[in-house]
């Protein structure tokens, strides 16, 4: 069994061809695709979070109002970028978030990728320290997120307060209990995979990853997911760790969906997404379901993971993607034996 998910990264575009033209249309339309996921017995609604971008942004409203709007479904992010927050806040956001939707957030945090603004986290007021570098910032803020998602207290109390205090040191409020063993990190290379376990976070791999070998994206992950798992049984963490991967997969079951992916390349790609960085970028899978699940099951890292998650062409609107999660669910994963 496997759980499978949507990942969408909320693109809007006023462009004709869009159907989802506005940051509104991107926002309500990540709800109802949700929804929709979850009648079709999905497992997970997950969203990718971009800065001054005409994508999904600040993710806690949408996480919020989708956990109001569905009773099952996991909902989480892929991922929040940590350069950019205050983990203070990202406490009462994440915290707020979870309790609405009943604990069922399962929060994606990284260093996140080049944005479309040079150094975007210095409009944001973050500044890294002399000597060290944003990702070295992205990484501080998330140790001091996982500190705060303890629960304990540190604040000292005003001896005169507006209200009546419990006793001791206070904490950021509301605390979500159980919300800290689902911090997963998205690792774009072996060693941060590493760190994450070591810090008891879940590990998320995307559709690209630094090149570390040549070698076709799933085998590096499956590679990277090894090194994970040998990290968290070195530090002694009690419970089972997850793993993600991300895929871009689609069933071609009618005419719609040959006109829109018949032609894919499916092969992985090399390039840059830094300078003097080199990364894989992964396929995209798109066949009939009988050629589809003999190329899935090639796949080494998909098979290592417990979790799949499914970029969707967001922009194509909610009925299309409701579509293309359900030919999954419904034709490829039952012979996978996901489902």
């Amino acid at each position: 069994m496997k759980k499978i998910g949507f990942l969408s990264f909320g693109h809007w575009s006023p462009s004709l061809q869009s159907r989802t033209r506005t940051a509104a249309d991107a926002l309500l339309q990540s709800i109802d695709l949700a929804v929709a996921a979850e009648e079709l017995g999905a497992d997970g609604a997950y969203f990718r979070v971009h800065h001054f971008a005409r994508q999904l942004g600040s993710p806690f409203p949408l996480l919020a109002a989708v956990g109001a709007r569905t009773k099952r479904i996991e909902i989480g992010t892929a991922v929040i970028d940590m350069r950019y927050e205050n983990p203070f806040y990202m406490i009462e956001d994440a915290g707020s978030a979870d309790l609405i939707a009943g604990g069922r957030l399962q929060l994606g945090i990284s260093r996140g990728s080049p944005e479309q603004v040079i150094d975007g986290w210095r409009y944001f007021g973050y500044v890294p320290p002399e000597g060290k570098s944003d990702a070295d910032m992205a990484r501080h803020h998330a140790e001091v997120f996982l500190e705060l998602l303890k629960g304990e207290g540190f604040a000292q109390p005003n001896p005169q307060p507006m209200f009546p205090n419990p006793p001791g040191l206070l904490r950021v409020e509301p605390h979500s209990e159980g919300l800290r063993e689902r911090i997963w990190w998205g690792a774009a290379t072996n060693a941060t995979a590493q760190w994450a376990a070591k810090l008891g976070m879940n590990l998320q791999s995307s559709t690209l990853k630094f090149d570390e070998g040549g070698e076709p994206l799933h085998i590096q992950q499956a590679k990277q997911i090894s090194a994970f798992r040998a990290a968290w049984t070195e530090a002694g963490h009690k419970r089972e760790p997850r793993v993600s991967v991300s895929r871009s997969i689609f069933a071609i079951v009618d005419e719609r969906d040959r006109a829109y992916f018949g032609g894919s390349e499916s092969r992985d790609h090399f390039g840059y997404i830094e300078p003097e960085r080199r990364a894989v970028f992964g396929r995209t899978y798109a066949a009939e379901p009988d050629v589809l699940i003999e190329q899935l099951k090639q796949d080494e890292a998909i098979a290592a993971a417990d979790t799949l998650l499914l970029t969707v062409p967001n922009q194509l609107g909610v009925e299309y993607n409701a579509h293309v999660i359900e030919a999954i669910l419904k034709h490829v994963a039952p012979a996978l034996g996901w489902r």
